[in-house]
């Protein structure tokens, strides 16, 4: 019987099929029912354990020493950074050489325990531990069930009971004893061994772009039918403006005029109306941010790729989008604390040109009556040479229909939240969780949710670009939302080599 966390559990799975680090294999996720992204996985479980029999009747083994890779595979080894190349290769090739297979059978119950699950490690393993001494060593019939996967009963709640059997007689509810007999005649492959196919690549020059290629696929999973478009995103990415780029001078001095005030003889909210621009680069997360000294200037930032993947380009549109006119219906002007003082535009912000994406933003304060109302302004870029293909999302858990005062406080926020979960770091920035907050927490704080929105390779299928935007008021906060969308290239399918 084992009981380990995730990535251990992982790790020791990997050293049973000889395969280095702790990237989750291919049996790992099928014991388990794993099927997402690993770093998901990690981050939505709590523990894992397993206890069954094991029965190994032969073993056939390669000589890894003897091992090499025909000419052919060698060559087609991309030499660069080719997304679509790559992308062949691991599809015609995959990505590690079976070396050896355990033949026999195997009878195992998992347990997988999700970290909303409020039951201790130590309790859901003697539950294991039962469930293994009825079905091994007592035999007991109780203990069979008629489902690969059941849930406890209340009080187990998020833990799953999987039942694994293969080998022997194929029938679900054959008692354990009786399959036990059945193992001889009706053995299967239990367990294999695998080399990396890259592990073969010595004195193949710039193999390193596939062995990175390899890496991403293993980590992130994507489906091999988007691979390809998946890689073309994996660029560094950066944000925009570079932290410490604060305006001066006669620019601070203009801005000092725009500002929100949220109650009466409260701290003014200064806002950086000054435009954000990445030029002609995929946009994929956006956040608020409190600069200067005192933490009181309001500004937005954006998460952009490096670099333009190479299956489309982009066409500058003149014109910035603000929301459209019914924006101004009062029905979208959210009050953050007191409805007297300053509001919010919670109106979406869109192109209605389906090809375009973000490609620049800005946040502007506008006088409508005695209120200053903060805007969101964005500006798109048109795509050439790939079309927007899947339904766009937007983040959060609300839709994007008018709302105002307690009821957009009610609607905006789920019945029963969520337990908080860690995120995994994937951020390829300077500062990857942000720029540097002060030592203190600035007083504007509690008016600005300065969480990052984006999406990256752990949000499948791993290549999403920001399409839209809007400002929200939760919790008395100013937030924002962002609409994402997958652009894919026209062809249909990579082009096979002959």
């Amino acid at each position: 019987m084992l009981s380990l966390f995730s990535r251990q559990m992982s790790e020791r799975f990997n050293h049973e099929l000889s395969l280095s680090g702790k990237i989750p294999s291919g049996l790992f996720n099928a014991m388990f029912d794993f099927s997402g992204c690993s770093h998901k996985d990690a981050v939505s479980t709590k523990t894992l354990a397993f206890d069954g029999i094991f029965i190994t009747l032969y073993t056939v083994l390669l000589d890894k020493s003897q091992m090499v890779l025909c000419d052919h595979v060698k060559k087609a080894v991309p030499s660069s950074w080719e997304p679509v190349a790559l992308a062949r290769f691991i599809k015609t090739f995959g990505t590690h050489i079976i070396v050896g297979v355990k033949m026999g059978g195997k009878d195992v119950i998992y347990v997988k325990q999700q970290h909303s699950s409020t039951v201790q490690p130590t309790d859901a393993y003697t539950k294991l531990k039962k469930l293994a001494d009825d079905k091994f060593l007592k035999n007991n019939e109780q203990s069979r069930i008629n489902s690969e996967e059941v849930k406890l009963n209340n009080q187990m709640q998020d833990i799953s009971i999987i039942y694994k059997r293969r080998g022997g007689r194929e029938e679900m509810n054959l008692p354990h004893a009786e399959w036990l007999q059945t193992v001889d005649v009706h053995p299967e492959v239990v367990s294999m061994s695998f080399i990396p196919i890259t592990s073969l690549l010595s004195g193949v020059p710039m193999s390193g772009f596939l062995n990175h290629a390899i890496d991403l696929y293993l980590r992130y999973k994507p489906s091999l039918e988007e691979l390809h478009l998946f890689l073309e995103f994996q660029l560094p990415r950066e944000w925009a403006p570079v932290f410490k780029e604060f305006p001066r001078g006669l620019q601070h001095k203009r801005q000092s005029n725009s500002f929100l005030q949220f109650k009466f003889l409260g701290p003014k909210l200064y806002i950086n109306t000054i435009p954000v621009d990445v030029g002609m680069r995929p946009v994929t997360g956006l956040r608020l941010y409190l600069e200067g000294k005192r933490s009181n200037r309001l500004a937005i930032y954006m998460q952009h790729l490096s670099s333009l993947p190479t299956y489309f380009q982009l066409v500058d549109e003149p014109n910035d989008t603000l929301p459209d006119e019914e924006s101004y219906d009062k029905r979208y002007m959210e009050k953050v604390r007191w409805k007297n003082f300053s509001r919010v535009c919670t109106a979406p912000v869109e192109c209605y040109n389906n090809n375009s994406i973000v490609t620049g933003a800005q946040i502007q304060v506008e006088k409508h009556g005695l209120k200053s109302i903060l805007f969101l302004r964005l500006h798109f870029s048109t795509v050439l040479g790939a079309v927007i293909v899947r339904r766009p999302e937007w983040d959060g858990s609300f839709g994007i229909a008018p709302q105002s005062g307690v009821l957009s406080d009610l609607l905006s926020k789920p019945l029963t939240p969520p337990p908080p979960q860690r995120k995994p770091d994937t951020s390829s920035a300077v500062y990857p969780g942000g720029p540097p907050m002060p030592n203190y927490t600035p007083k504007l704080l509690k008016y600005v949710d300065t969480a990052e929105m984006k999406r990256g390779p752990q949000d499948p299928p791993g290549y999403w670009v920001v399409s839209g935007a809007r400002l929200v008021v939760e919790e008395g906060k100013i937030a924002l939302r962002v609409k994402y969308s997958l652009l894919i290239d026209i062809p249909d399918e990579i082009p096979e080599e002959h």
